[in-house]
């Protein structure tokens, strides 16, 4: 069995989230593509990066690659916050790993949208029920 490994360091996490914002024409798309930008921007703050510099530098190294056969593997280095090519400095991730991370956190967020749903549409003791589609009908034509 040979692992498969992708970049780590942030790289990946901003090549999607690059992918996403560029092509995505909804919102439920871009507020993926900003959640998963919370990575490299978490690691920026635990090495005392100014994140905001740091961030805008990868977002335009991810933005200038242009070679669409192979990934942009520029991400953060976790010990000093700089910029690495983390092909190049040897920062690894499991792909696997990666995977069953976002695999959970979809399937989260879907379960606390149907929790909120159902939430949502309960009633509170001494709430009026609301009126029939056929009552506000016959409302509007009063």
């Amino acid at each position: 069995m040979t692992p498969r490994l992708v970049p780590g360091g942030g790289a990946i996490e901003m090549a999607v989230a690059q992918q996403l914002l560029q092509k995505a024409t909804h919102g439920p798309y871009r507020a993926l593509a900003h959640a998963l930008e919370i990575i490299p921007r978490t690691l920026a703050q635990n090495c005392g990066a100014n994140t905001i510099r740091t961030l805008t530098a990868l977002r335009a190294k991810h933005a200038s690659h242009t070679d669409a056969t192979t990934p942009c593997t520029w991400g953060i280095d976790g010990e000093t916050g700089e910029l690495v090519e983390q092909k190049v400095k040897g920062i690894w991730e499991p792909l696997s790993v990666k995977l069953q991370t976002y695999k959970t956190a979809v399937e989260t967020a879907i379960l606390l949208l149907r929790i909120d749903d159902i939430v949502s549409g309960s009633k509170k003791k001494g709430d009026k029920e609301p009126p029939k589609p056929s009552e506000m009908a016959q409302q509007q034509q009063e």
